[in-house]
C-alpha cells in the first residue's frame, strides 16, 4: 500500500490489492480530470465499494482537484 493511499473498506482494499501491482499502477494514472480534460494521476486516494466494483476516489495530481476512477 502507498503513502497516498487511506483504507475506508476492508473488503474494497482485498479487492484492490488483489488486481496485479503492475495494473494498479496503470489504473492509478489514468483517472480522468475534468478540470485538465486529460487522464492523470490520483494520489492522496481512498478505495471505497461501490455497485460497479470499487472506487478510488481521491486528488489530481496536476492540478488537486477531487476526481475518481471506478474499477469493475
Amino acid at each position: 500500500m502507498s503513502n497516498d493511499q487511506t483504507v475506508t473498506s476492508f473488503s474494497a482494499n482485498k479487492k484492490w490489492l488483489a488486481i496485479p501491482k503492475e495494473i494498479r499502477k496503470k489504473l492509478e494514472q489514468n483517472v480522468w480530470c475534468s478540470s485538465c480534460s486529460e487522464a492523470v494521476t490520483i494520489e492522496k486516494y481512498v478505495v471505497e465499494d461501490s455497485p460497479a466494483g470499487i472506487v478510488l476516489k481521491g486528488k489530481c495530481k496536476q492540478c488537486g482537484r477531487d476526481v475518481a476512477r471506478v474499477i469493475d
